[in-house]
């Protein structure tokens, strides 16, 4: 191809932060700032052109809704396949059986394929297998905005257990007010950039900012392109 047909894109550039056991970290950013392609790199799904990732222990992540599940199988079915690609046997997983069920709370449906839930049900049993397999690093990106009210408070619930019981946190959300209560520490993300890192009310401070002077711009672009199409029609 010739030089001038493509254009090199860096999801993410000098990104440079540690969490550390039992800590609670937020992403926030605007879509397209490169805050799951960041959580894709730390999960392993994708690997960095340049620099590294360590991490210790075993990863949860509830990532894209669904995904991780083979939609053909039941949810029974589904809890094993999770947990063998967590390291678990199946005497382990039947240990644990009963507990994610009850957490999913999704009835006989369990029974059924995967392709017939609904988002609300795909996203239960998902966190369910997730937080109840014990991981040392939990990822949640977005997913639990699909389920309720009630199951995002026993979500938010377990969550914090989980950090206090010395689980390390990951979370994006576009919730501020969810960031800002269940995590310690933010990273701010822009243009694939890191922009902003601290406590989380600090964070989400900043974060407001941005947003904020991005809107204004938007709005005076608008204003001056109402302006000059009116200047056009009247010549």
């Amino acid at each position: 191809l010739c030089r001038d047909q493509f254009r090199e894109f860096w999801a993410l550039r000098d990104i440079d932060f540690e969490v550390k056991r039992g800590e609670a970290v937020g992403i926030v950013g605007r879509n397209g700032s490169g805050k799951s392609t960041l959580l894709q790199i730390i999960t392993g799904t994708l690997s960095p052109t340049t620099g590294e990732v360590r991490t210790s222990g075993r990863i949860a992540a509830l990532l894209e809704l669904g995904s991780g599940f083979n939609h053909e199988y039941s949810g029974r079915e589904n809890v094993y396949l999770n947990g063998a690609l967590l390291g678990l046997t199946p005497a382990e997983i039947d240990e644990k059986f009963d507990a994610i069920a009850g957490f999913a709370d999704i009835g006989d449906h369990l029974e059924q394929p995967v392709k017939t839930y609904s988002s609300g049900m795909l996203v239960r049993l998902a966190f369910a297998v997730q937080v109840q397999l014990r991981p040392d690093i939990l990822i949640v990106d977005e997913a639990l905005a699909v389920g309720d009210a009630l199951f995002q408070k026993r979500c938010f619930q377990q969550i914090e257990r989980l950090v206090s019981d010395g689980v390390s946190l990951l979370f994006v959300s576009h919730d501020q007010e969810s960031v800002r209560t269940l995590t310690n520490r933010a990273l701010l993300l822009r243009d694939g950039r890191q922009i902003g890192w601290g406590t989380s009310s600090e964070v989400i401070v900043s974060y407001r900012r941005l947003l904020h002077e991005e809107e204004s711009r938007y709005f005076s672009s608008l204003t001056e392109k109402i302006a000059a199409s009116a200047a056009l029609h009247k010549q």
